[in-house]
């Protein structure tokens, strides 16, 4: 049996019209394809629906019940068509970006007014991670785009990368390394580490040295979720902590920032699932790129800063 929804719209119109000229008019149809339809209905269903005679149209018993359920299905059928279209809207008009402390640095402004630009009626709603979770909503599917910080366990994730930064590392301002212009990363080998509070162990392995230390562990005398939680610790003398260039744009009392030479510079990237790759992700995508292209000086600068800049903060 195949009964269409216009077959039921033009039965309701007859059933309330009972009169099959008002009922074409008000389908803006012919009167003939208007009676050719119920009568295939009819057919189909093997049932009259109607009593009619050269001057009445009534609707039959069972032409009454179903008109009932004709309603409802209808009812329900616009239902379930605006609910789709809602949720589609929803996601068409809503894109939430993870980021961590910072974001994507000096391109983050200039990446989302482009993106609000070519897409004004889109809702961007911005998600803060801490570092508990290095991957900022990306392999739990909380955002749909991030910036990231690489590496960090990244199944299933794909990356568009904007800069990598130098890593520098937090020193107590009275120490033995804290007065030098760079130092190597051998000489940290040694030194208490505070790490950061995520069970990620490519993240963790990163960012405590683990490519210098043949296979030897870190000795981690504490853990962080925040920039602010580490500078505290670093300045009360607890520990040291490895971190990327920005750092430096953060003055603390009695905490100096020092490059570390020979270490892997550490990636920022646009991350998005690779299983949920919808035209607007790939939009951001593509704008974060042409964004990252036209800004050639903020990306030098990003790269390659100038740690003439690591002013030594007041000494409280």
């Amino acid at each position: 049996m195949e009964v269409h929804t216009r077959q039921l719209r033009y039965f309701v119109a007859v059933a309330e019209e009972l009169n099959f000229t008002r009922a074409a008019q008000r389908l803006h149809v012919s009167q003939q394809g208007l009676s050719t339809q119920i009568k295939q209905l009819e057919r189909e269903l093997d049932v009259a629906l109607f009593a009619r005679t050269t001057r009445t149209v009534e609707l039959t018993a069972a032409g009454a019940v179903f008109l009932r359920d004709a309603r409802a299905a209808l009812t329900g059928l616009h239902a379930a068509i605006e609910r789709a279209r809602s949720t589609h809207r929803g996601e068409r008009d809503r894109l939430v970006l993870g980021l961590m402390e910072g974001g994507a640095l000096t391109l983050t402004e200039p990446i989302l007014s482009a993106f609000r630009e070519r897409h004004p009626e889109v809702s961007v709603e911005l998600r803060h991670f801490s570092y508990a979770d290095p991957a900022v909503g990306l392999t739990d599917g909380s955002v749909d785009v991030a910036f990231a910080r690489r590496p960090f366990r990244d199944d299933g994730v794909r990356f568009e990368p904007l800069f990598t930064e130098p890593l520098m590392v937090m020193l107590p301002s009275n120490h033995r390394l804290a007065d030098r212009a760079e130092v190597a990363a051998h000489e940290l080998l040694d030194e208490p580490l505070l790490g950061a509070a995520t069970a990620d162990p490519i993240w963790n392995a990163y960012w405590e040295l683990a490519e210098h230390r043949n296979g030897l562990a870190a000795l981690v005398v504490g853990r962080s979720s925040s920039l602010l939680e580490e500078l505290n610790k670093v300045a009360t003398g607890v520990g040291i902590v490895l971190t990327a260039a920005c750092a430096r744009w953060v003055p603390f009392p009695r905490v100096r920032l020092v490059p570390v030479a020979g270490t892997t510079p550490n990636e920022v990237a646009v991350g998005w699932r690779a299983d949920h790759e919808t035209p607007l992700i790939r939009s951001f995508v593509e704008i974060a790129r042409s964004v990252r292209d036209a800004n050639p000086d903020l990306v030098r600068d990003l790269q390659e800063p100038d740690f003439a800049d690591c002013s030594v903060p007041p000494q409280l």
